[in-house]
């Protein structure tokens, strides 16, 4: 198993590379390649990053899965959930979802979303205690899943 600890400011290129991998089978669902965590940039990312907790798993000295999250107003904002395609299905997904809400003792709920069409991630959200609380619909062929889970 990977071992999962705080991402530093130089993590975010090998990251950013990450979520590139992991987004490709969200990208050819929607057929869109111009979704946000493709085209965000490891600059942008560092921008981000002071205002985060972001985790990293590491095997044989690769990231190979990363969260991030952030606390507003008691909601614990959980997002871009990634894990190398070689390391899914293994519950590497489930130990980062569980470490990042450890993260935020102060959390009154949790947050995330995915998309409408992503079945496997919702599945995998239901699995893990999420409950969908809204849609939000983006365009014509996207609409988000928001999915809550009030911390215990």
């Amino acid at each position: 198993m990977a071992k999962i600890t705080l991402a530093e400011l130089a993590d975010c290129e090998a990251i950013i590379q990450l979520q590139q991998l992991a987004y490709q089978t969200e990208a050819q669902l929607y057929q869109d390649w111009a979704i946000p965590p493709l085209t965000q940039t490891v600059h942008s990312l560092q921008q981000e990053f002071p205002h985060l907790v972001m985790l990293k798993a590491v095997s044989d000295k690769k990231i190979v899965g990363s969260v991030r999250a952030q606390l507003i107003d008691g909601v614990c904002h959980i997002g871009r959930l990634i894990v190398h395609p070689d390391f899914q299905k293994q519950g590497l997904g489930s130990e980062l979802l569980l470490r990042i809400e450890q993260a935020f003792p102060d959390a009154v709920v949790y947050e995330l979303f995915t998309g409408s069409k992503s079945e496997g991630n919702i599945k995998f959200y239901l699995a893990n205690h999420y409950r969908p609380a809204y849609t939000k619909n983006i365009s014509a062929n996207l609409s988000l899943v928001y999915l809550r889970k009030t911390a215990s």
